[in-house]
């Protein structure tokens, strides 16, 4: 099982509606994965935005959360950026608030962190690099483009099955405003609700 508190994140998320017009966008999505699932093979996604320091970390955690929330096995998420800066603190910090137990392993100016959502699962490793990093899949997977500006100006992915589009706006519009907090939890809390519907439609 999830941790506790996440648990409570999810259950908190349920009259986050996911509009007709989101679930139409996350269908390729929802294909990709079930392809894979009724195949039998792993599912390797990589999510995708420039600087790979909010949203495409977001959406890696929570589609990797999801997959195990509801119990889609072989499941393995990635992300990646057009360059490499920084996971943005805001970000582990609101994924902790909403309950991921993190653990900063390095200090340097790109910081790795531990993500660990159950017990009993081995944690993500959170840090920003650009998509086709070594750590990350050379192929058989499919892009998830998390932003409009590496969607729009990284028009080839080498490596990948499919390329999707699952765009998010970016919180960053809100750093150091007295809005930043409330924010970043709005956009994880969507990114959540978007993940969770897109593998609770996959049949095992």
């Amino acid at each position: 099982m999830v941790f506790q508190e996440i648990n409570n994140t999810i259950a908190s998320l349920k009259n986050l509606e996911v509009s007709n017009d989101r679930k139409l966008a996350l269908q390729p999505f929802v294909d990709y994965v079930q392809a894979k699932v009724s195949a039998n093979k792993n599912v390797n996604l990589n999510f995708i935005c420039t600087h790979n320091s909010r949203r495409s970390h977001l959406s890696q955690i929570w589609a990797q959360t999801a997959a195990y929330f509801n119990g889609i096995k072989n499941v393995y998420c990635y992300s990646g950026g057009t360059e490499a800066t920084a996971m943005f603190p805001m970000a582990a910090k609101t994924l902790e608030t909403a309950g991921f137990q993190i653990v900063k392993l390095s200090n340097e100016e790109n910081p790795v962190y531990s993500i660990k959502y159950a017990e009993n699962e081995h944690p993500l490793i959170g840090f920003s690099k650009t998509y086709d990093n070594d750590f990350n899949p050379k192929g058989e997977f499919a892009a998830l483009m998390t932003c409009d500006h590496a969607d729009e100006n990284c028009p080839f992915i080498f490596g990948c099955e499919q390329r999707i589009a699952v765009r998010y706006e970016d919180p960053k519009a809100f750093d150091n405003t007295p809005q930043q907090a409330e924010k970043y939890t709005e956009r994880s809390n969507q990114i959540a609700s978007e993940m969770l519907y897109v593998f609770s439609q996959i049949k095992k």
